[in-house]
């Protein structure tokens, strides 16, 4: 497995696969990193709970703020598009310390996320097969690693297998939403549905929210599900047009998402209504994955093709969520955030092949380890998985206002889509993070107690402080002189992209 070391005066950027991805391609990227189907079988349940019929309305709140984050991330990109993302232009904007955690952030977020996914794809397969088992069973463990290594081989070999897989992968879960909103209606329109209720237009009501704690409840699960469109500006060095694709694939992809959310949302709700008993969305027992709960009565013999779909979205995103993780890790090296090795690109393939490997044997250790020790302590760091969302978005978000400080005023455009809503975007993903901290501070938040507050509390936010550890240990070390003294990467830097595409072919909305 060999490769060729990246250096900075190279001409042709870090050496991916330019021109690899073209919009379309990019979107499915995007769109397969948030696990739709699978994000909302796990979530929809507990929205209904925390606010019952305003649900809908709930994602449509959160989409808000991952907008306006999407727009702060199209500008950026636009002006510096470097793979290294939230790394990359929190540094130029802030300044080392502030993106090397911006970056950390992004890994903690792909590590963690990893870990569950693979968990949930593992578990499935085996309810597939008819055989239920605990989450730290080994059959268990064994079938996740495995997803994980082969996702790694996968994001290894190269972008465009994995576009196609992608591409594959996304068509069955669309194929299965479809088939669920299908048989919904055809089921309440035959009077087959027996908990059946009729839409309102009170469910789109953001003022109809009766609790303000069950409004923030709903809102941050809402928002952390849209998570993981910024995969598409994480490839964005080999996109056919590295200023213009990414962005405009991440701010459709949230839309694509948006309407996916609510439609299915809405849909469920007719179908099985807000009941605490039975197959209701408001039954504890079903929140975990309302799939489950309605499978049998909705589609019969055929209830299989929604644990499939939720097996496909785990295995999807497992592949997509390592692209941006070792994208981000490789721009840390070449620009001396990390050490020389992380900069290492494989010449047939032109993956990040040390950056991505690592990602795959950190991930299936950090997955064994937790589930070893205890599977309530790694399930409490996934609730904590918002925090380090939050974070890196947040950051984001100010990056892109700071850097453009001296732009805002020379026109309304550079005003509200380098300013305004990117500085909004941040705030409430700011405020996000900090009521998501006060709330996992409550020992009752999450599975564990660990010195005397919440778990999911000691996690998250330990797992974020390990980094600050982490930053000053590799400033301890030579190579990262030149880094931390804001030589190798500060807002004047060149950064290390590949020259204009234009000899790349592609339509003229920048290639499809």
């Amino acid at each position: 497995m060999s490769t060729t070391p990246i250096h900075l005066e190279r001409p042709d950027g870090k050496g991916l696969a330019a021109g690899t991805l073209g919009l379309w391609g990019s979107t499915v990227i995007g769109l397969a990193s948030t696990a739709p189907v699978y994000s909302l079988v796990a979530s929809l349940g507990w929205v209904v709970i925390a606010v019952g019929a305003q649900a809908p309305i709930a994602f449509v709140l959160a989409f808000v703020p991952m907008l306006l984050i999407a727009f702060a991330y199209r500008e950026l990109n636009n002006a510096v598009p470097d793979c290294g993302t939230t790394f990359t232009w929190g540094t130029k904007a802030f300044g080392p310390w502030v993106g090397w955690m911006g970056g950390w952030g992004v890994a903690v977020a792909g590590m963690v996320v990893l870990a569950n996914l693979a968990q949930i794809a593992s578990v499935y397969f085996w309810s597939l097969i008819g055989v239920d088992l605990e989450n730290n069973d080994w059959r268990v463990i064994v079938v996740a690693v495995l997803f994980i290594a082969a996702m790694t081989w996968v994001s290894w070999r190269g972008v465009e297998i994995g576009e196609r897989i992608q591409n594959v992968l996304l068509g069955i879960q669309y194929l299965a939403l479809v088939v669920f909103i299908v048989a919904v209606f055809w089921q309440i329109v035959s009077g087959n549905a027996p908990d059946a209720i009729d839409f309102s237009w009170e469910w789109m009501n953001p003022f109809a929210f009766t609790s303000w704690s069950g409004f923030t409840e709903a809102i941050l699960l809402a928002l952390f599900i849209y998570w993981g469109w910024d995969t598409c500006l994480a490839l964005n060095e080999e996109t056919k047009d590295p200023k213009r694709i990414p962005g405009r694939a991440a701010v459709l992809t949230c839309v694509i998402l948006l309407f996916t959310y609510v439609a299915v949302t809405i849909a469920a709700m007719m179908y099985a209504g807000l009941g605490e008993t039975g197959t209701g969305l408001g039954n504890e027992a079903n929140a975990d994955d309302f799939f489950l709960g309605i499978k049998d009565g909705l589609l019969g013999p055929f209830g299989w093709v929604l644990v499939v779909a939720v097996i496909i979205s785990a295995i999807s995103s497992t592949q997509t969520t390592i692209l941006p993780t070792a994208r981000g890790t490789l721009a840390m090296g070449v620009y001396r955030a990390l050490p020389a090795k992380f900069k290492d690109v494989h010449p047939t393939f032109k993956t990040p092949s040390f950056s991505t490997i690592i990602m795959g044997i950190v991930a299936i250790a950090y997955y064994v380890g937790m589930t070893l020790i205890s599977d309530n302590i790694l399930q409490d760091s996934i609730l904590s998985l918002g925090l380090a969302i939050a974070f890196y978005y947040s950051i984001t978000g100010f990056a892109c206002v700071w850097y453009f400080r001296k732009d805002l005023m020379r026109s309304p455009r550079d005003f509200f889509f380098k300013g305004l809503f990117p500085l909004l975007g941040g705030l409430m993903l700011a405020a996000a993070f900090v009521q998501s901290a006060i709330d996992m501070w409550d020992v009752d938040y999450g599975n564990t107690v660990l010195l005397g507050i919440g778990g999911t509390f000691v996690v998250g936010i330990g797992s974020l402080a390990i980094g600050i550890v982490l930053m000053f240990i590799w400033f301890l070390f030579p190579r990262s002189k030149r880094f931390f003294r804001g030589e190798s990467l500060n807002r004047d830097t060149e950064v290390m992209v590949p020259d204009e595409p234009g000899d790349f072919i592609r339509s003229i909305d920048g290639g499809i």
